[in-house]
This record gives C-alpha cells, sequence and structure tokens, in this order.
C-alpha cells in the first residue's frame, strides 16, 4: 500500500532545519528496519547470528519481519519486538547512580516495551510500576508484562495527576510522552495524516502539564527520563528547557552509542537518516529541590491481606525471596521487602497488576493463574510440565484442545523450552485454561 505524502508543513519545516536537514525526508520513506529485544530473564536467545544493537544490552536486528503471532517463542515472552531508537533506554538506565533497589514508575507504559526494558534492566531487584491512563491499553500492558515474567512488576490504570498523592515515591520516572509522532512517519502511515502544526502545539502543552503532575512524586535526587518519538523542538529541547527554568533540576550528561546529540546539547536524537532506527528524543533531568511532603487520605479501604506461606503454597511456587498478598480470593507474590510500598502504590492508584498472580483460592485448592506459567523462577518444580511440537503449541495458543498425554491434574505446557501457559487434564481430554483474550485469532494450518 502506498504511503501518504508527508504533511507540506513538516517537509518545509524540516527541508530549513539545518539540525535534521533533507536526508530524514527521504529515510522516512524507505523500509523500517525491524528488531528485538530478548528476555534476559528467561535465558538464551532464541534467535542465531544476529546484528546486535549498539546501544541496548539485549538488542537486535532481524533480517526480515516474521509473522510474531506464529511464533509460540513471542507468546512465551521470551522476546519483545522493540523499535532499536527507543532502546535508547536501556543504555540511559546502566548511566544512572541509582540506589541498589530502585523504584521505578514508567508514567505512559503502554504497549510496554519500555517496561519490559526497565524489568529486564532490574533483573528483579527493585520495584517497577508501569501505567497506562487509557483502560484497553493498560490491559495490553498487563499482558505484555505478565508474559515478560518479572515478579517485581505491578500495573495501574491512572491520570497522571493522580500521582500527585504519592509525594517522595520514585527514584526514577520514565515519560515516554505522547507526541505529535513525526518518528512514526515510516512506521504507522496512518500517522501522516493525524500531524498538525496544531497538533504539535497541543502535545507541547500537555506535555508540560503530565511532567509536573507527576514531579512531587520523584525523589530528591531523582531522575526523569523525558522521551518522544518526534524531531521538533517545541517538543523536546525546548520542553526540556522549560523544566529547567520551572524547577529546581539539572540536566543530566549521558552517551549513548552512535546518537546525535540534540540541539544545544540537550538529550540525543535517534534520526532515520542516520541510524537504523525510527525517530526517537530522550534527555535526562535529576531533581535537586526539597520534597514539598504531603499526607494524603487513602482512597478506599485496604484490602490486602498479608500471607505467610505454608506447605501447600510450596507445590505451586518457590516461595524464598517472595512475600505473598492476598485480594480478596486472590493470591500474588511481590519481592520480600516491599509489601509496605505496594500497599501504599495500591490504596492510592488502580492496580491491575500486582505482582505475580499465583491464582484464585477455591475450596478445592488453588486454580493456577497463566502469571504463575509465565513468571521467571517463581514456579515450583513440581509442577508437571507437558513439551508440545509448534504446531500443537499454535493450536493450544488459539485455545483449541487436542489428544495429548498426561496424567490427570493442572500441567504446564511448554515449547522448546518456554512455558506457555496452563492445561487442566481429565485423563482422555484437557481444558484448555490459556486466557480467552491473548488467544490467536489468524489461521495457522
Amino acid at each position: 500500500m502506498k504511503k501518504a505524502d508527508l504533511p507540506e508543513a513538516f517537509v518545509n519545516r524540516v527541508s530549513t532545519d539545518s539540525f535534521l536537514g533533507t536526508a530524514l525526508l527521504d529515510a522516512l520513506n524507505e523500509d523500517q528496519p525491524i528488531a528485538v529485544r530478548i528476555n534476559s530473564l528467561k535465558g538464551a536467545s532464541v534467535f542465531n547470528e544476529l546484528e546486535r544493537i549498539p546501544w541496548s544490552k539485549n538488542g537486535f536486528y532481524l533480517k526480515e519481519r516474521p509473522v510474531f503471532t506464529l511464533d509460540p517463542h513471542f507468546h512465551g515472552g521470551r522476546y519483545y519486538p522493540q523499535e532499536a531508537g527507543s532502546q535508547f533506554i536501556d543504555s540511559i538506565l546502566h548511566q544512572l547512580q541509582l540506589p541498589e533497589d530502585p523504584i521505578i514508575l514508567d508514567l505512559c507504559a503502554a504497549p510496554g516495551g519500555k517496561s519490559t526494558l526497565i524489568a529486564d534492566f532490574l533483573a528483579g531487584k527493585g520495584l517497577l510500576l508501569a501505567n497506562e491512563v487509557i483502560q484497553s491499553r493498560s490491559r495490553i500492558l498487563k499482558e505484555n508484562l505478565t508474559k515478560w515474567g518479572a515478579k517485581n512488576t505491578l500495573v495501574s490504570n491512572n491520570d497522571p495527576a493522580d500521582f500527585e498523592a504519592l509525594s517522595n515515591t520514585f527514584d526514577c520516572i520514565l515519560i515516554d510522552a505522547p507526541c505529535s509522532g513525526e518518528g512514526m512517519f515510516r512506521k504507522d502511515p496512518d500517522a501522516r495524516n493525524e500531524w498538525s502544526e496544531e497538533s504539535v502545539n497541543l502535545c507541547a502543552a500537555r506535555q508540560k502539564r503530565i511532567i509536573m503532575d507527576i514531579w512531587n512524586s520523584l525523589k530528591l535526587n531523582g531522575y526523569l527520563i523525558y522521551s518522544t518519538c518526534t524531531f521538533n523542538e517545541q517538543e523536546n529541547e525546548a520542553n526540556v528547557r522549560w523544566v529547567l527554568d520551572q524547577t529546581d533540576s539539572e540536566l543530566v550528561s549521558t552517551e549513548i552509542p552512535q546518537a546525535k546529540a540534540g540541539r544545544n546539547g540537550i538529550g540525543h536524537y535517534a534520526l532515520p537518516s542516520e541510524l537504523k532506527t525510527e525517530g526517537f528524543y530522550v534527555a535526562v533531568i535529576r531533581k535537586r529541590e526539597e520534597e514539598r511532603v504531603q499526607k494524603n487520605k487513602p482512597k478506599k479501604k485496604i484490602s490486602l491481606t498479608r500471607i505467610k506461606p505454608e506447605n501447600w503454597l510450596e507445590k505451586w511456587a518457590h516461595t524464598d525471596q517472595s512475600e505473598f498478598l492476598q485480594w480478596n480470593t486472590f493470591l500474588f507474590a511481590i519481592p520480600a521487602g516491599k509489601p509496605d510500598l505496594v500497599e501504599n502504590l495500591h490504596l492510592q492508584l488502580r492496580i491491575i497488576k500486582l505482582g505475580t498472580e499465583l491464582g484464585e483460592i477455591s475450596r478445592k485448592g488453588l486454580i493456577p493463574n497463566e502469571a504463575l506459567a509465565l513468571g521467571n523462577e517463581l514456579l515450583s518444580d513440581q509442577i508437571p510440565d507437558i513439551p508440545l511440537s509448534r504446531k500443537e503449541a499454535l493450536h493450544y495458543l488459539k485455545g483449541e484442545t487436542f489428544n495429548l498425554p498426561g496424567k490427570q491434574g493442572f500441567h504446564t505446557v511448554s515449547f522448546e523450552g518456554t512455558k506457555l501457559g496452563w492445561i487442566k487434564h481429565l485423563g482422555n481430554r484437557f481444558n484448555n485454561l490459556y486466557p480467552k483474550e491473548w488467544r490467536i485469532r489468524m489461521r495457522i494450518d
């Protein structure tokens, strides 16, 4: 399908901007590079002999775009398709002077590429809260983080203004701000039709509001990572300068291999005319001002109960290095030492993913949740697993049933070592417990 022409006003601006150059216009009409990031929390790469992305520890370019839907490893969270420029965040995180167990907020997180990157960076330490204001997108974010398998992740569905209630909470906040999307012109043809100068103005104003909404929740000496997928100065360097003028903060110097330094040295760009990327901008600000500590009344009564691990639980999950919370009839595992923080977040926000959901407690015992099957190093070795062929795995992911040898009871199923989910074997058949909303809908034969 032929792409729509680039917006005339955009072409005129880029043509007169020596920083960007007209080569950018040509690059935006070329084929996009395909990149993935490997989930180091789940073992070795499922790809061989790929070109590495210089600024991302686990990032690689693919020679061509596969049908990800037809790869069981993709559904099992062994990797995530993520645009190479946005993986600048990996290089930046490794340069920040964060505490050993940092508390990180990814504010505008859906669909989850940068959240899974942060989870990979944390490697089980600290805590990540990934937030998305749009409810439908927050469910996709939850799915992708669940498949990634990191226990130290939460997902919330809140407006940025709701975080004003969480004073002095986060060591680092990533704001991948909603923007005019100029960097998406090659990847998403619809972005060309939606762009306008008015959109640029509206986005720049909204970005300022978002930053100020969450500023008080950033700790003293904490880091704000600000990024967009656009090229214009108004949404990028000018907004960073505005934050520096409005607050007691400082620009943090970082180095990103092969990136282009921003205008006046403010931040870095991935330009499609210079790198195998889409468009991306990122800058880092460090907070220096004293905190405005405010006391906030809980928005709801606490409904979390701390559970001491009992013998029956060890059948399902490794209980060391974890603490357990019950929310109504559901049981969750979170990192050890984090209940107070998690309970406070649960009080103030609409949490839709709470660590790793183990399952629902019923009269007959635990009904396991898919998150337990996909969780890294949490699933008990006592749980039997049934390896599937590629064809069987795809039919399982469609929600189908078929003949499968096995004993009665709950089993995980896997493909080439990648856990996919649960079945309940009935002896001569099995119930497919793969979540309906995750199931493959395309033809697989």
